[in-house]
C-alpha cells in the first residue's frame, strides 16, 4: 500500500463532515452528491476483500426503486451473493473513517480480515442508468487502482446481471460465461426450450406489457429481445427515453399504491408487469373486465412456481426437499395455500433477501420470494447433479422428460439473486406450459385484506423482536396488547418491527375485511405509539 498515493487520491474525494452512512442489506443509499468518498473507499474495499477471498468481486453502483437523485452502492460476494456479514461492518468503518483514520482502518482491516496486500484482485463494476451513476463509478476505479487492483467495467447492466458475471468468473464458467451474451443466450436457450413443449399458441397468451420503470430494464431487454422466437411479444413501457427513473412507475410503487403505473395504457385481461429500478424486483398485474385493478405480487408469483416445480418433482420420483421461505410479510392467505393445499413446507424468517437466501440453501429446492417482487428458486449441488444425470440416462420417457423441463428451470433461473428478466421468463413459460391465463393464476387463493402503517417513535431500539419479527418481546406489555387487539377480529393477525434505518416502527395487519383489517393496523399502531415512545400527534383512523 502507498501511503502518499493513498492520500493523494483520497484528498480527490473528501468525506463530507458530520456524515455518517450505515451498510446496510441495500449496501449503501443516499442522495448522490453525499456518495463520493463512498464510492473511493468501497473500491479500496472490494479489493482488501477480493484479496481476502482470493476471488473475483463485484461492485454494483444504484440505489435500486429510489428517486433518481439518490444512488447507492452494493458489493458482491463470490458465488454472487450479498457481502459478508463481517464485512458490511468493515465497509460501514471505512465509509465514515476521517481522512487521517484512513490508512489505520485499512490496515485494522487487513489485520482482522487476514488479508495479504500482496496477493492479485479484481473486481467487477456495472452501474444504472441513474445521471450520477457514471461519475461515481469512475471514482470506485481510483479507489481500485490505488491499491494496486485490477477491474472489469462491465457498464450499464442490471444488479441481477453483475451479481451472474460474478458467479461466472469464480466458477470458472461453470455457470455460464461471465458476459451479456453469455447471459442472454443462456436464458433464452433454456426459455426456448420450454416453451416449445407448450400447447397454447394463442395469441394473446404471448403479449405481455413490461413497464420498466425508466431503467436500466429496458435496456437490457431491448439488447435480449434479438434471442427471442417470433411467437414473444414483449412490449416494452417507460423505457428512460421521457421520463425520470422510477416516477410513478416500476415494481414497488404498484406494489405500494396498489394501481399501475403511469405510462402504460392496460386494457381489461392484459397480461402486465413492472420491473424495479435496478430490474431485481417483479410484480404482475391485470385489470378485470370491470376495470378493477389486481396485482399478483411475490407470494402469488412464488406460489405458482411451487406448484410447477412440485409437479415436475414428483413424475422425477426422487426423494429431494422443497420448501418456501416468506418473512412475516407474506399474505396469511399465501402460507395457507402453500401449506394446506399444495402442502409444501412454509419457513418465516426475519425481513431482509440474505436471510431468505440463506435459509432457502438448506434444501434441494428453496424458493423464496418477498411480496414487493424480489426472489428465485435455489436447486442444492446434488439436486443439480442428479437432474442433469436423469436428463442423460433415465430410461423411463416421463421421468426423463420432467428431469429435462427441471433441468431448463435450473438454467433459466438466476440462482444468485432475484433478478425480474429471468423470472419473467420463469412464470411466462410456466403460464405457457400449464395453459394458465393471469386471471387463472390470480384465483389460486384470494389474498387477505391487508394495511401497512408507520408510527415514529423517539428511539426504534425500544422494540425488540423474536420469532422471525413475528412477537414483539419489548417494551413490555405492547405484545400482550397487541394479542388482545387481533382476537377481536377473524382472520386476523398483526406485528410490529422497528425500521432498519429510521426511528419509525412499521405496523402489518390482515384480516377477513378490508375494513377490519385498517381497523386492527390503526389499533396496533396507537398501542405502539403509547407504549413505544411515540412522537408528534397520535396515529388517526384511517
Amino acid at each position: 500500500m502507498d501511503p502518499e498515493a493513498l492520500r493523494k487520491y483520497s484528498a480527490l474525494h473528501p468525506k463530507p463532515a458530520g456524515l455518517a452512512l450505515q451498510y446496510g442489506t441495500a449496501g449503501f443509499r443516499t442522495k448522490a452528491q453525499q456518495l463520493d468518498h463512498v464510492m473511493f473507499r468501497m473500491g479500496l474495499l472490494a479489493v482488501l476483500r477480493s484479496k481476502a477471498v482470493a476471488a473475483t468481486i463485484g461492485v454494483m453502483v444504484t440505489a435500486s426503486h429510489n428517486p433518481e437523485e439518490d444512488n447507492g452502492i452494493k458489493l458482491v460476494d463470490p458465488l454472487g451473493e450479498m457481502l459478508h456479514p463481517s464485512w458490511e461492518e468493515y465497509a460501514t468503518q471505512l465509509a465514515n473513517a476521517e481522512e487521517q483514520e484512513l490508512q489505520e482502518v485499512i490496515s485494522e482491516i487487513c489485520q482482522k480480515a487476514e488479508v495479504n496486500l500482496h496477493k492479485d484482485s479484481l473486481v467487477f463494476i456495472g452501474r444504472d442508468t441513474r445521471p450520477s451513476s457514471e461519475k461515481l463509478s469512475q471514482s470506485v476505479i481510483d479507489g481500485i487502482l490505488v491499491l494496486g487492483g485490477q477491474y472489469h467495467d462491465y457498464g450499464l447492466v442490471t444488479t441481477p446481471q453483475l451479481h451472474y458475471m460474478v458467479c461466472c468468473q469464480n466458477t470458472q464458467g461453470q455457470y455460464g460465461k461471465a458476459t451479456l451474451e453469455g447471459y442472454y443466450e443462456k436464458l433464452s436457450k433454456a426459455f426456448m426450450e420450454l416453451i416449445k413443449q407448450s400447447h397454447s399458441s394463442g395469441e394473446c397468451q404471448r403479449h405481455l406489457k413490461i413497464d420498466c420503470a425508466n431503467g436500466i430494464g429496458a435496456l437490457k431487454l431491448s439488447e435480449m429481445k434479438p434471442y427471442f422466437p417470433q411467437e414473444v411479444l414483449i412490449h416494452i413501457y417507460n423505457d428512460g427515453t421521457k421520463e425520470k427513473l422510477n416516477h410513478l412507475c416500476g415494481a414497488d410503487f404498484v406494489k405500494v399504491h396498489q394501481k399501475p403505473p403511469r405510462g402504460l395504457d392496460m386494457k381489461p385481461h392484459e397480461r402486465c408487469c413492472s420491473f424495479d429500478g435496478d430490474a431485481d424486483r417483479i410484480v404482475y398485474y391485470y385489470k378485470d373486465a370491470t376495470g378493477h385493478f389486481h396485482l399478483i405480487d411475490g407470494d402469488k408469483i412464488a406460489t405458482l412456481i411451487s406448484i410447477f416445480l412440485k409437479e415436475l418433482l414428483a413424475k422425477v420420483r426422487q426423494n429431494f426437499e422443497m420448501a418456501v421461505v416468506q418473512t412475516a410479510y407474506a399474505n396469511g392467505s399465501s402460507t395457507r395455500y402453500l401449506e394446506e393445499t399444495l402442502k409444501v413446507p412454509v419457513h418465516c424468517v426475519k425481513t431482509g433477501v440474505k436471510h431468505l437466501h440463506h435459509k432457502a440453501q438448506e434444501f434441494d429446492v428453496g424458493v423464496y420470494f418477498e411480496a414487493n417482487g424480489h426472489g428465485t428458486v435455489l436447486f442444492s449441488k446434488s439436486a443439480e447433479t442428479k437432474i442433469r444425470q436423469l436428463v442423460k440416462e433415465e430410461k423411463d420417457d416421463e421421468k426423463r422428460e420432467a428431469a429435462k423441463v427441471l433441468e431448463n428451470m435450473i438454467d433459466l433461473i438466476n440462482q444468485t439473486v432475484g433478478d425480474a428478466i429471468s423470472d419473467m421468463l420463469v412464470i411466462e413459460a410456466i403460464l405457457a406450459l400449464k395453459g394458465l391465463t393471469v386471471q387463472q393464476w390470480d384465483a389460486l387463493y384470494t389474498d387477505l385484506p391487508n394495511r401497512l402503517l408507520k408510527v415514529q417513535v423517539a428511539d426504534r431500539r425500544v422494540i425488540d423482536t423474536a420469532d422471525a419479527e413475528r412477537r414483539a418481546v419489548t417494551p413490555p406489555g405492547l405484545q400482550e396488547k397487541i394479542d388482545a387487539l387481533v382476537k377481536k377480529y377473524k382472520l386476523s393477525r398483526a406485528f410490529v418491527r422497528p425500521s432498519g434505518t429510521e426511528d419509525v416502527v412499521r405496523i402489518y395487519a390482515e384480516a377477513d375485511t378490508q375494513e377490519n383489517a385498517d381497523a386492527l393496523a390503526h389499533e396496533v399502531s396507537l398501542a405502539v405509539y403509547h407504549l413505544a415512545g411515540g412522537k408528534g400527534a397520535p396515529p388517526q383512523p384511517i
